[in-house]
């Protein structure tokens, strides 16, 4: 009876806290004041931005934000021609990066032996250290002079830029695909294998669904690598702040994009001239560019994630 009362009251009583919790409860602050931080900071960042080219919105007309010349001589400020510059060097990267980094991705991850997978991953992330300089001058030296003998009025072109964009992006993009189907549990594997399905259908149909959040993520990175690209895209898209003609030569003319127009012209204006306050409106455009395709994407992730209806 008595052994029973000491087991009832040590029962009763509260347990030390282990110590080993209270540095988790550390670490717990310490993660989330990194990321309120890293909120804060983005935050000042658009705030500085709307301080300093929210006034150029208010001073020109939008008309002429929407018109088709921009020389900031004489005091022309129109966006279209760095806006579609811009998109189609971002449209050619993405049309050649994607679906080469996910197919090399899918290779890595489920295809390749090991040996193979452990020798090529890091040659790839190692293509990311390069400076985007020297790729740069390899593009205006070596890339640009082959499209010209191809038959291009020029060797500077939005097709050459997207080359360049592309040769950047592809190693964001196989990375971090290749960690998301890597990281797609083997049961979902040897289930599928189990019911008699191939080896494609099985990487098809189970594998790159169930790592869709992991791809979706990748391929927005690789489009923000390319959006936000400066120095390679001044170099060999031959800086021409002029709307391409349509035809058949879109994408093998002279463009500029709102990355290129910032770095090119900011060293030359007066600060809080109307010309300073555009380039800061180009980058609030640049900013609200990539938060809707970061959104687009999360809106993505969100909705598919969801069960449909009657679906385990």
């Amino acid at each position: 009876m008595l052994k029973m009362e000491q087991a009832v009251s040590l029962a009763g009583e509260p347990s030390a806290t282990p110590p080993r919790r209270s540095n988790e409860r550390w670490i717990e602050q310490a993660i989330r004041a990194a990321g309120l931080s890293t909120v804060l900071i983005i935050g000042l960042i658009f705030i500085f931005l709307l301080r300093e080219g929210l006034p150029a919105f208010v001073e020109v007309s939008p008309r002429q934000l929407l018109s088709a010349r921009w020389y900031p001589i004489e005091e022309l400020y129109g966006l279209l021609p760095l806006l579609v510059g811009s998109l189609l060097v971002t449209l050619g990267a993405v049309v050649i990066a994607v679906p080469l980094g996910l197919t090399t991705a899918i290779y890595l991850g489920n295809i390749a032996p090991l040996w193979q997978r452990e020798v090529l991953k890091p040659l790839i992330e190692v293509l990311a250290g390069i400076p985007s300089i020297v790729l740069g001058f390899l593009g205006w030296v070596a890339l640009a002079p082959i499209i010209q003998d191809a038959g291009a009025p020029t060797g500077l072109t939005a097709f050459t830029g997207s080359l360049i964009l592309a040769y950047m992006s592809l190693p964001t993009i196989i990375s971090i695909s290749e960690d998301a189907l890597y990281a797609v549990p083997k049961e979902y594997r040897d289930a599928a294998l189990a019911i008699g399905a191939t080896e494609w259908q099985t990487i098809w149909r189970v594998v790159v669904p169930a790592a869709r959040s992991g791809l979706v993520i990748a391929t927005v990175l690789g489009i923000g690598r390319a959006i936000g690209e400066t120095m390679a895209v001044m170099m060999v898209t031959g800086n021409a702040a002029n709307i391409p003609s349509l035809g058949s030569g879109l994408f093998f003319q002279p463009v500029r994009t709102m990355t290129a127009t910032i770095a090119a012209e900011m060293g030359e204006v007066a600060q809080g001239s109307l010309h300073y306050e555009m380039l800061f409106a180009i980058g609030i455009v640049l900013f609200l560019v990539t938060f809707a395709i970061n959104s687009l994407a999360s809106l993505l992730i969100g909705g598919r994630s969801q069960p449909r209806r009657g679906q385990l």
